[in-house]
């Protein structure tokens, strides 16, 4: 258990961090509307559209997250020079988020995931997107700003959020983690499949099971910890990080130091909408590697800010004060 003033000091020191987020960006796009018939051209319903929203997604709900939590963030990627890429830089400005080191390339497509929902049910979802790897030009372009970040803004902490778009590419993120050493700076790492096993060298390392799972090809269950004990040994093997964090949905967070391994339970939620989830607990976690806290506590109060998140429909980040009441309330020491 957690003292309140522990956690009071720890959210006032997130106010002294700054987060350097590097990876694949995009726009999160939600059409709202009623279905009360069937089309007569098809067997499908007809959306009578009541609403349009545009919310940050992937690297960027990362860097919203850390914004809303009190930090600063800096936020590094590649999009498209279309109108939803500087759509994109517009819903950045709105949020109060620098885009100084979004790079527009023509021969990309920015990311756009549209959802379409009827009473908070998804009933559609199309994307349009280029997954193809940078090109050459733009890959020096991206690791040449990271270099100037890190040296002038000087990041406590680099978290990287793969979503397997192509910003990532393996010359990219041997660049960030060889430089974050060289300066001193730990690196938290949301992994996807296809670069699973790029991130050597990484800090931290938060797949969730299925991405652990078929990265690994090992059969582990959420309630069996020796499983998850055995697949973040592998990873540490492969990997040479020092801290693994498995997401297991409802069934929590397991988190492993290398010296001692836990299974966090997720508290009970009125889960709507898991979507974004991945990205506040990431969050949370660098900002606990930033400040040097205690994996296990960062990863308690990751592990309540999910559950929060997915009370809402869509992407959303979490709430600085929300998230500090709810962890006064379950993480207060028993009398």
């Amino acid at each position: 258990m957690i003292d309140n003033n522990y956690l009071n000091n720890i959210f006032n020191s997130f106010e002294d961090v700054k987060v350097l987020v590097v990876g694949d960006v995009m726009i999160d796009d939600y059409v709202f509307g009623a279905a009360n018939r069937i089309s007569p051209e098809a067997p499908v319903p007809v959306i009578d559209v009541q609403k349009r929203e545009g919310r940050l997604g992937g690297a960027a709900n990362v860097a919203l997250n850390i914004a809303q939590l009190g930090a600063t963030p800096i936020l590094l990627s590649a999009i498209g020079d279309d109108a939803r890429g500087h759509a994109f830089k517009k819903y950045l400005q709105d949020c109060e988020i620098s885009n100084d080191y979004i790079i527009l390339d023509q021969e990309r497509t920015t990311t756009v995931k549209t959802r379409v929902l009827s009473r908070n049910q998804q009933i559609l979802r199309y994307d349009q997107e280029t997954t193809a790897p940078l090109s050459d030009q733009t890959e020096l372009l991206l690791i040449d700003n990271f270099i100037d970040i890190i040296y002038n803004d000087k990041p406590e902490v680099v978290i990287i959020q793969d979503y397997n778009k192509g910003v990532l590419t393996p010359k990219v993120i041997a660049n960030i983690i060889h430089n974050s050493k060289q300066a001193n700076i730990p690196v938290a790492v949301d992994p996807k499949f296809d670069n699973f096993f790029e991130y050597v060298g990484c800090t931290l390392i938060k797949p969730n099971l299925r991405e652990a799972r078929e990265s690994l090809k090992m059969n582990i269950e959420a309630s069996k910890v020796g499983t998850l004990l055995q697949a973040s040994q592998q990873l540490q093997m492969a990997l040479k990080h020092q801290y693994t964090v498995i997401t297991l949905s409802e069934k929590g967070v397991f988190v492993d130091n290398g010296e001692s391994h836990e299974v966090i339970p997720a508290y009970y939620r009125n889960i709507v909408d898991v979507s974004g989830a991945g990205d506040t607990v990431i969050s949370l976690l660098g900002l606990g590697l930033a400040l040097k806290l205690d994996v296990f506590a960062t990863a308690e109060l990751a592990n309540i800010a999910a559950g929060i998140v997915c009370e809402r429909v869509g992407v959303s980040p979490v709430n600085k004060d929300g998230l500090l009441q709810e962890a006064k309330l379950f993480l207060q020491p028993e009398a």
